[in-house]
């Protein structure tokens, strides 16, 4: 049985007609912050920092719920996309059971479970 779940979620954001870095951070930077007061994440610009016209953005969560975990990404994906006048390109979304606790306690739970 898994004690947690990670869920991390990459997205690649294009604007070719964007010239200059300045004008880059004014479109993303607001939908970083905004992500991160409106759910439970953390919210980072990953790569393409010194590119004018791409930028990767992660987006983490933690939780015991994989349905929960799943959700949010799922929400805090929705949401970037709609939320700037830049493209999505690329979407992944990488969950993780974390502590997997004690196979003992797994087999004694399907033993009952068989009863």
């Amino acid at each position: 049985m898994a004690l947690g779940y990670v869920g991390v979620l990459t997205i690649r954001l294009e604007m070719p007609w964007v010239s200059n870095l300045k004008e880059k951070r004014a479109l993303v930077r607001p939908v970083v912050e905004r992500l991160k007061v409106r759910f439970p994440l953390t919210v980072a610009r990953l790569d393409g920092l010194d590119a004018h016209d791409w930028e990767v953005i992660g987006v983490a969560t933690i939780s015991n719920d994989y349905g929960w975990v799943k959700e949010t990404l799922k929400m805090a994906a929705d949401y970037i996309a709609s939320e700037g006048p830049y493209r999505v390109t690329e979407e992944e979304t990488e969950i993780t059971m974390i502590g997997e606790g004690d196979p003992e306690e797994d087999e004694l739970e399907e033993d009952e479970l068989e009863d």
